[in-house]
This record gives structure tokens, C-alpha cells and sequence, in this order.
């Protein structure tokens, strides 16, 4: 995990990689405690028997499975030690590039967009988040997170 001292350490960063997170496993167990967790049990995502004859030959992640692992991969990738509370403001663009197949390793890699002053003394950090999928070139998940750091 990169490690900054302060919010001040990121300004020369702006338009720059940040680093990596930790890989982490999308099994077939967190693919079916989402969908009971969120309501979504579609066949291509649940039904492993099924989804061999899908269209991707096996069953895949949901997309907002892969987007709800970004709070997980900011916790491992990189952190500000001067913060000392980050709230999710929220995202910009949001696009599901390519599929998960259940098995996959993800992490993500992060190349900060903007920072900007927030409300109450905080720093919004505009962050692009590229999910990747162990040995494939094409990202998974490619999107803008804005999150609030206050020292």
C-alpha cells in the first residue's frame, strides 16, 4: 500500500498513477451472498449448471459486485495518514468493460483526477478506478470515484 503524510502530498499527483490494490477472489459464495444481500439472483450469476450455457459459459459477477469492491481496494491501496475519516461522495462515470467470471482475482489500479477543497475543511479526491481481471488486459470496470477526506 502507498502511503502520503498529508492531502498536501497529492496536488503534484493530480493527472498521475497512485499505485495498486491487494487482488482479492470473486468466488461463486460472494457472487450468491450479493444476490441474496441485494435481491439480484439472476440465473447468470447464481446458477452455475445454467449459466454454462449462457453466454459466457459459466456464471459471472454483477457488475455492482465488482463496483462495491472499490471501498475494499481504496483500503488497500492507498492511504492519507493526515485523514482521519474518508466519506464516499459518490461517483462520476461508471462502465462494466468486460466480464467477471466467477474465480477471478480483481484489484484495481488508481490515477487521481482531481482534488479539490470541500465543504467543512475537506479534500475531494476525484479518483479514476480501473478494475482489472488477473492476466486479461481489458479492465472489468473503469470508474470515477469522489470521496471526502477530512483531516
Amino acid at each position: 500500500m502507498r502511503t502520503f503524510d498529508t492531502l498536501a502530498d497529492l496536488q503534484a499527483l493530480v493527472g498521475q498513477p497512485l499505485g495498486h490494490s491487494d487482488w482479492i477472489t470473486v468466488d461463486q459464495a460472494r457472487v450468491n451472498a450479493f444476490a441474496e444481500a441485494t435481491e439480484d439472483r439472476q440465473w447468470i450469476h447464481v446458477d452455475p449448471e445454467r449459466a454454462k450455457s449462457g453466454p459466457f459459459g459459466g456464471p459471472i459477477a454483477h457488475g455492482f459486485l465488482t463496483l462495491s469492491l472499490i471501498p475494499y481496494f481504496f483500503e488497500t491501496g492507498f492511504a492519507v495518514t493526515e485523514t482521519r475519516m474518508v466519506v464516499n461522495y459518490g461517483l462520476n462515470k461508471v462502465r462494466f468493460t468486460s466480464p467477471v467470471p466467477v474465480g477471478s482475482r480483481l484489484r484495481a489500479a488508481f490515477r487521481l483526477l482531481a482534488l479539490d477543497d470541500a465543504p467543512g475543511g475537506a479534500k475531494q479526491l476525484t479518483v479514476e478506478v480501473s478494475v482489472e481481471r488477473e492476466g486479461v488486459d481489458k479492465p472489468v470496470c473503469v470508474a470515477e470515484s469522489l470521496a471526502r477526506h477530512y483531516r
